[in-house]
């Protein structure tokens, strides 16, 4: 069961049903969208991934994955799940225009790999960054992530592979 975490401004809750327009907003923002998965999708798409946290993640226990809550409003998604991708587990968070360059997203990655190192007893986590997300590869080269390879996609674009490893 995903727990909740908590950081000095956010809490990282279980996804409620009464949260999924926050969601999909957040997933529509094109801003946002981007810079996840394959881009941006429709709000069918995006409705019909918000059921799936219920039906699989959450049903089957799968991963962890959270409503990212500052005062009590959506702010954000995180996720910390093993994929094929990066042989290991990743991080992957996500947060509202609105909340960029306060040093929320520092506090989200922080969160999860607190979570990873410490609940989840991990000794690497891994992060997949598109290669012109200077933001995200600032933030997460500041908190020790090494670049480790570039992944070549479909489109011509370049993905990036950090890993961070526990310290002995």
């Amino acid at each position: 069961m995903t727990p909740t975490l908590r950081t000095q401004r956010l809490v990282l809750t279980p996804y409620i049903r009464s949260d999924e327009d926050d969601f999909v907003a957040l997933f529509q923002d094109t801003e946002v969208s981007r810079w996840m998965g394959d881009g941006p999708g429709s709000e069918e798409e995006d409705r019909a991934l918000f059921g799936r946290i219920f039906t699989k993640v959450y049903a089957r226990n799968l991963f962890d994955v959270w409503a990212v809550r500052r005062d009590g409003v959506l702010a954000g998604h995180a996720e910390i799940k093993r994929t094929d991708e990066v042989r290991g587990y990743e991080i992957i968070y996500a947060l509202a225009p609105s909340a960029w360059g306060s040093g929320l997203g520092t506090e989200i990655a922080e969160a999860l790999i607190a979570h990873g190192f410490g609940t989840l007893g991990l000794t690497e986590i891994h992060a997949t960054v598109a290669e012109p997300n200077r933001a995200s590869l600032n933030l997460l080269e500041r908190l020790g992530f090494v670049h480790v390879r570039d992944i070549a996609e479909d489109d011509g674009s370049t993905t990036r592979v950090l890993t961070l490893s526990k310290a002995s």
